[in-house]
């Protein structure tokens, strides 16, 4: 008999927006699935914006304290999309009332904070879901079994990049994201937090680093009012950029291979421009989260002037069926969250994790923490094993 779980979303911009549509569609892909889930609960502090997620979506209730849905018996799973800073204390607290959990990375703004949250949902015996959602394309999956499989050899280093126009504009408001104290490391958990996790996915943990970091747009404008994702402030009261605009990382990995990282939130003339390039002792993978559904793959024994061909990704490639019935039907990034929504719900009716854990957030964060002592401090650091 297909059961019903009780769902709410905490914190409802643009995020909360994404993970409201992946639970509405995630049945229609994935029919199978042994429960459903019902939009219980919506919470979020700005005036008006839960009873217009409510309408929207469906939600039975919408509140402003995120405290009444801890509360609330009908919610057994929860989607924590609010800003970084309250990631722990929300995180905790739902995993302490005995709440699923997907929540959107970094999980707070330390290592020291996601690990709180993993106690917290170890110690409760709940599921919980991190949303790196890269590692979830399917062409992604397809060249970790790639790498994993010999199939490029040994590998020696990568690349991987994280560059955006995002916050590019200079007028661009200066929301708790630029704050120390509420947007934590700036483009490090932004950004690099996907950048470490990615690595670590492809070619496993990481053992020392050593980076640099930089603020290229000093002072913002502060918002007028309520913003939703990156809003411009035209007119504001201009205030400091107080965490970082850019980071770029040397990486050792314990395997031996060597890895540069580099993110930046403030790329004019790029949109979205994610990827890496895995090189090994006789081929290459290279991927674009601009063409999602590609892989460029280099094998052989040509060594010298062998060739990269295009691989589209098709059913058999990580969740790619539940999509599209063949090769080079495009998915898109609201896709990769339905895919994080079914592994999350699987999670919970098979009491087994999928997907990305509170493990991986917590050894992400541990790489951003690096990060950040390696560029206050100078020189290589290790990275506290997770």
């Amino acid at each position: 008999m297909l059961r019903t779980l009780g769902v709410a979303v905490v914190g409802f911009g643009w995020m909360g927006r994404v993970h409201s549509r992946a639970y509405a569609r995630v049945r229609h892909h994935y029919p199978h699935l042994a429960l459903t889930p019902r939009l219980v609960a919506v919470a979020d502090d700005v005036p008006g914006r839960a009873e217009e997620a409510a309408g929207q979506f469906g939600f039975a209730t919408a509140v402003r304290d995120w405290r009444e849905v801890a509360a609330d018996p009908r919610v057994e799973a929860v989607s924590v999309t609010a800003p970084n800073f309250l990631h722990r204390e929300i995180g905790v607290a739902m995993a302490e009332a005995g709440k699923h959990l997907w929540i959107e990375k970094p999980v707070g703004l330390t290592a020291a904070d996601a690990r709180a949250v993993a106690d917290a949902v170890a110690g409760a015996g709940v599921q919980g879901t991190v949303g790196f959602n890269y590692r979830g394309a399917p062409a992604v999956e397809a060249a970790r079994e790639l790498i994993v499989s010999g199939g490029i050899g040994t590998v020696t280093h990568a690349r991987i990049r994280l560059f955006s126009d995002y916050a590019a504009h200079p007028e661009s408001a200066l929301t708790w994201r630029y704050e120390r104290r509420r947007g934590g490391s700036g483009v490090l958990g932004d950004l690099a937090s996907h950048g470490a996790d990615l690595a670590r996915y492809l070619l496993g943990d990481i053992v020392s680093l050593t980076a640099d970091t930089a603020v290229f747009v000093p002072r913002r404008p502060r918002p007028l009012g309520a913003t939703a994702g990156h809003e411009r402030a035209a007119g504001g009261e201009s205030g400091p950029v107080e965490n970082e605009d850019y980071v770029s990382c040397l990486l050792r990995f314990a395997s031996g291979a060597r890895g540069v990282l580099e993110a930046c939130r403030v790329s004019v003339g790029e949109q979205n421009n994610y990827g890496f390039a895995v090189h090994g002792t006789r081929g290459a993978v290279f991927w674009d989260f601009r063409r999602m559904n590609e892989l460029g793959v280099s094998r052989g024994t040509d060594y010298q002037d062998q060739p990269v061909t295009t691989r589209h990704v098709g059913p058999g490639d990580g969740e790619f069926g539940a999509f599209q019935p063949g090769a080079a039907n495009a998915m898109g990034y609201d896709d990769l969250k339905v895919i994080e929504a079914y592994r999350f719900l699987r999670s919970v009716a098979e009491d087994t994790p999928y997907g990305a854990g509170l493990g991986d957030a917590v050894a992400s964060a541990a790489a951003l923490d690096a990060m950040a002592r390696s560029a206050q401090h100078g020189g290589w650091v290790d990275v506290a094993p997770s």
